[in-house]
């Protein structure tokens, strides 16, 4: 609870910062609003280790492979830097270039489940 305090804490700071810079140095405040966010995501790091083991211990617990899993993983990755980058773009103004991010993001996603799917299609054509 408290790492999410101090995140909300960080990113208002930034966002008003930002917005009482921005009037007179629209780059200098997109500059400030990156950084922020590049601190803020390496704060989570550890986090996100943990999230990574306990997902090896799980993946270890029920048998299953990195084939499975990984698709999976590599699709919630995905998601987020999509999310991440047109949140970016549409703050600096570059609403189609977010619009490019997002579809790009789509089609990566899909994508990266292929093996997944594939798998899932092996095991039902095996069931028959």
């Amino acid at each position: 609870m408290s790492g999410i305090v101090k995140v909300g804490a960080a990113a208002i700071a930034a966002a008003v910062c930002a917005v009482v810079v921005r009037k007179q140095a629209p780059e200098l405040a997109l500059t400030l609003v990156a950084c922020a966010g590049a601190v803020i995501l390496l704060y989570c790091s550890g986090a996100l280790r943990a999230v990574v083991e306990l997902m090896d211990k799980l993946m270890e617990a029920g048998g299953l492979s990195p084939q499975v899993a990984g698709p999976v993983v590599k699709t919630a990755g995905v998601a987020i830097v999509t999310r991440l980058s047109a949140d970016f773009c549409k703050d600096a103004g570059e609403g189609g270039l977010a619009s490019a991010v997002e579809l790009a993001g789509t089609v990566l996603a899909l994508s990266a489940v292929l093996p997944l799917m594939t798998a899932v299609v092996e095991t039902l054509t095996g069931l028959i």
